[in-house]
């Protein structure tokens, strides 16, 4: 074969793969555009259905009767990106009928080193979908900031759970920032729902004996405690970071998003603008293995191999054990590794940080 039939060769078939891969980014896009007709903001299911199957008709119509192709595409792409304009223009609202536990958005009024955080979650639960929604305020001296510990828990897959971030003042008070769906009443959550704009985005700040006891004595959910190796200055920081977004969500509601804005994610964007050289795991994404992340980047105790630190980890019987107890979360914390150790060393600040 002659070089000028290879180089033939190859350009044709550098040409199929690029074509092929084209055509499977619009299809990837059509398909996107339908579901979000589906789940955009018209006023009836019905009405939701029926203009997603005239889309689809729609697009059936130009594939077999518009050509030449290259027109047929640029209508399709057009039909993407009047869809896509439409559903980013959607507005979060905080004005909807909300499931009584997050009806209340919580806020902080921050005056020298004194932080009063308003609407702490303390619900009574006498089963998950039984309670009493509580609320109180607390003042919180930022120069007792000791610590910051990390929550992961599983419900289903190995591969996905939700995180937590806890903050302890004093040794003997923590503080524990749930980042979640605002449900209204009536709704259940969806990962599918997830990705298009079918939640509000809010931040719990709850007391442990709600927050984790929810999942631990009534849901049945897996919950692993980690200590995170951190300094209280910079735990100092991210905590403050949170409150902002706290007071943000208060005046500005945003959309939750199953990809882009949620549990872990969102703990990453409170941490990344105090590092540089924080760079992005894909176990950020599927985050039932982001305490594995963090152990090899040293954020976690690393007196113990990760099998065994793991295990040790479930606090689930202590949380069982200690119930409603108000040394809850002291309670939870007895004998869990890396607890008994400094809350300070060297390096710990770029440790933390860069794990998440």
């Amino acid at each position: 074969m002659t070089i000028f039939n290879r180089s033939f060769l190859r350009n044709r078939v550098l040409r199929m793969v690029l074509r092929l891969l084209g055509s499977i980014m619009l299809g990837g896009a059509l398909l996107w555009s339908v579901m979000a007709i589906y789940f955009s903001n018209l006023p009836a299911g019905w009405l939701r259905a029926l203009a997603a199957c005239i889309y689809v008709i729609g697009i059936a119509f130009v594939l077999i009767r518009v050509r030449p192709w290259r027109v047929a595409r640029w209508i399709l792409l057009g039909a993407f990106a009047v869809v896509a304009a439409w559903f980013l223009a959607i507005p979060p609202s905080n004005e909807r009928d909300w499931q009584p536990d997050v009806a209340v958005l919580p806020y902080a009024e921050i005056s020298g080193d004194k932080v009063t955080i308003h609407g702490i979650r303390n619900c009574d639960y006498r089963s998950e979908t039984d309670y009493t929604v509580q609320h109180y305020d607390k003042t919180l001296n930022l120069a007792e900031l000791r610590s910051a510990d990390f929550y992961v828990v599983y419900w289903g897959s190995p591969w996905i759970a939700h995180t937590m971030l806890s903050f302890g003042f004093g040794g003997d008070e923590f503080v524990c920032f749930s980042i979640e769906t605002r449900k209204e009443k009536g709704e259940n959550y969806s990962a599918i729902k997830g990705f298009f704009r079918q939640f509000e985005l809010t931040y719990v700040v709850g007391d442990e004996r709600d927050l984790v006891r929810l999942r631990t004595n009534y849901r049945g959910e897996q919950v692993y405690l980690y200590h995170l190796n951190t300094d209280p200055a910079l735990a100092r920081l991210v905590f403050l970071d949170y409150i902002k977004e706290v007071n943000h969500l208060k005046a500005h509601p945003e959309w939750y998003n199953a990809l882009t804005s949620n549990c872990t994610t969102n703990i990453r964007g409170h941490t990344k603008a105090y590092v540089k050289n924080a760079h992005f795991d894909w176990r950020i994404l599927l985050n039932g293995r982001i305490d594995e992340m963090a152990y090899e980047r040293k954020t976690l105790d690393q007196s113990l191999p990760f099998a065994e630190l793991k295990a040790r980890s479930l606090i689930d019987e202590n949380a069982k054990a200690a119930d409603q107890s108000p040394q809850f979360s002291k309670r939870i914390r007895e004998k869990l590794p890396g607890f008994a150790t400094s809350y300070a060393r060297p390096g710990a600040t770029d440790a933390f940080l860069s794990a998440l």
